[in-house]
């Protein structure tokens, strides 16, 4: 299995369980506070994070002096990629932001060549830009979510290349699931400070077990897309992003009981399409043994 193979399936299992997390805190939502509900799934992951990284040996592992600035950037810029999406998405319509957010794998591709010197052939620019058609045939943005919020969306989208060009910096000495726990305990921080302004309601037993699954499942979404970005090129494990699509449309339909209309199974079937082709490329090429990251 070549790198970008492995980066592909990785950044696809981000994708499923960051979608699978968000399904639950959109579920929480419906009754608690919006940041009473980040702040709890937060508390959870940090803690499970931080005591699967003391068990595997990650806490002890010491991030290298070189890298301690890079990995105090990544967080931050989690964090200012966090809080924009969030306002931006409390006053847009949810299909615009989504448009907006399916621009990462251009902007993480381009970034990538243009800044770390990645090769980038006509063929992953045709399937990138394919996937985003298809992207956009499902959300079909109208112009009136186009505003001042949008630009918010637009921030989220710059932060979140910042990160991940940051991310694909770090030494393969810096532990992914130390940086994780790292990333984790951030958004977690910052959701504190926000729900001060909240008046906080009781959690019933279903409610616990849904920030349990959401604290499950971002820790999976915070290490599967470290571990991505850091094993594969970024031209190809970013278009797997798109795949969140797919998650959203079906528990979309299995969760919230919304079925998708025949022009959005088409655009569906055009992300999957370019997915299934960017893989079957990358199986044909011969393996080229790289550095491993540390898990």
């Amino acid at each position: 299995m070549t790198d970008n193979l492995r980066g592909a399936l990785l950044m696809m299992a981000s994708m499923a369980t960051f979608t699978l997390n968000d399904a639950c805190i959109k579920l929480l939502a419906q009754d608690l506070p919006t940041f009473q509900a980040v702040t709890l799934r937060g508390l959870a992951a940090t803690t499970l994070m931080v005591a699967l990284a003391h068990w595997t040996g990650a806490l002890r592992q010491p991030i290298p002096r070189g890298d301690r600035g890079k990995v105090a950037l990544r967080s931050a810029a989690e964090v200012a990629a966090f809080l924009p999406f969030i306002l931006a998405l409390t006053h847009m319509p949810l299909a615009n932001i989504t448009a907006i957010l399916q621009a990462l794998p251009l902007t993480i591709t381009a970034a990538g060549a243009i800044l770390l010197g990645e090769k980038v052939g006509w063929r992953r620019w045709v399937a990138i830009a394919v996937g985003l058609l298809g992207v956009l045939i499902i959300v079909r943005p109208g112009p009136d979510g186009f505003d001042a919020w949008a630009l918010l969306a637009v921030l989220a989208v710059i932060m979140i290349t910042v990160r991940d060009l940051i991310t694909r910096r770090l030494s393969p000495d810096v532990p992914s699931l130390k940086v994780a726990a790292l990333t984790a305990a951030a958004v977690t921080l910052l959701g504190i400070a926000l729900t001060t302004r909240e008046t906080w309601q009781p959690v019933s037993q279903g409610q616990g077990a849904l920030v349990a699954g959401a604290a499950l499942f971002i820790i999976g979404g915070y290490l599967f897309s470290v571990m991505a970005i850091r094993v594969g090129d970024l031209a190809v494990t970013t278009p797997f992003r798109y795949t969140a699509i797919l998650w959203g449309l079906l528990l979309g339909w299995a969760v919230f009981g919304d079925w998708p209309d025949p022009l959005t199974l088409a655009g569906a079937a055009l992300v999957t399409a370019t997915g299934l082709y960017t893989l079957w490329r990358e199986t044909r090429r011969v393996p080229v043994p790289r550095a491993a990251a540390p898990e």
